[in-house]
């Protein structure tokens, strides 16, 4: 089996999978285990059919880094929650699922699969740092459509795009990004900057939509390049665009610091993470199987082991 990287977003799996399963799934205990059914089965699948044979669960140490809300106040604001006056944000999780994440850790770890985060920084630059420097084939779950600014055919890095459920998973490549939304996915980020994004809290540029925002990054290639054609009245960018970008100018100033996945961020190597699929054996996988028992995990971790045996 050649060699093939595969990088979860962690987060967004789990969350799938809470939903996607009822919260009546419980240990002896009540404690729900959906999320933690789910994600195995999701990993057990994808890593078969997907051929990994590298594998790392990229996980959010900092969901909502304070230097992104420093720059972008708004950003993913909607999913925040107020605990206490003064007191620090947090996210908004349902209690069924926060109790689940320490026990996806622990199986994580039993299973060896490599767990992956950065301080100050979100599962998507962790991604990003693995995708833009791995020299195999990167297979990128996610549901996520930032994440399509990865996505590179020269190097072999697609996104599978979990969005439409698992029976309905798309693999994201340069021609899927071109056809969806007219741009290349190196443009991404500044089209979703232009065009906004609601589900992270993004304003965009108020009257440039998405078709707007295509063809201006069509023609000027980067935001960049576009705002130095609108600051000059002979760089051919129509008064209207001119008069909407600069109403924007405090947003645009920041917001691709924002938006742009980090790629460079001083992350284990492969072989230092563990990332490497192998048998689970001795004593992690005896664990695994009376947990399957004692957490009602079912034939999740029967299907998680046979697939790994097969590496």
């Amino acid at each position: 089996m050649p060699d093939r990287l595969m990088l979860l977003d962690t987060a967004s799996l789990y969350f799938r999978a809470f939903y996607g399963l009822p919260d009546t799934i419980r240990r002896p205990d009540g404690t729900p285990v959906n999320a933690v059914r789910g994600l195995l089965d999701m990993i057990a699948r994808l890593t078969t059919d997907y051929g990994a044979t590298h594998l790392i669960a990229c996980w959010d140490d900092d969901w909502r880094p304070q230097w992104r809300v420093d720059l972008i106040p708004t950003y993913k604001s909607h999913r925040v929650a107020e605990v206490v006056a003064d007191a620090a944000d947090v996210e908004v999780v349902p209690d069924a699922l926060e109790a689940q994440i320490p026990l996806i850790r622990h199986v994580l770890d039993l299973a060896g699969i490599a767990v992956v985060g950065a301080a100050e920084h979100e599962a998507d630059d962790v991604v990003g740092t693995y995708a833009s420097h791995a020299e195999l084939p990167v297979d990128v779950v996610t549901g996520d459509r930032d994440l399509f600014q990865v996505v590179d055919d020269a190097r072999q890095v697609q996104v599978i795009y979990t969005a439409r459920g698992m029976r309905n998973l798309e693999a994201v490549t340069d021609a899927v990004v071109v056809g969806k939304y007219r741009v290349l996915p190196e443009q991404y980020a500044d089209y979703a900057t232009l065009r906004g994004d609601a589900s992270d809290g993004l304003p965009g540029v108020a009257g440039i939509g998405e078709k707007t925002a295509a063809s201006l990054l069509g023609e000027y290639g980067t935001l960049e390049s576009l705002l130095a054609a609108a600051a000059d009245r002979d760089g051919g960018v129509s008064a209207s665009v001119r008069s909407k970008l600069a109403a924007a100018a405090d947003y645009l100033s920041v917001a691709p610091t924002v938006v742009k996945i980090v790629r460079d961020l001083k992350l284990p190597s492969l072989e230092e993470a563990g990332a490497r699929l192998h048998p689970v054996d001795g004593a992690a996988r005896a664990e695994l199987e009376r947990l399957a028992v004692e957490w009602n995990l079912g034939s999740s971790v029967k299907r998680l082991l046979t697939a790994f045996d097969q590496r």
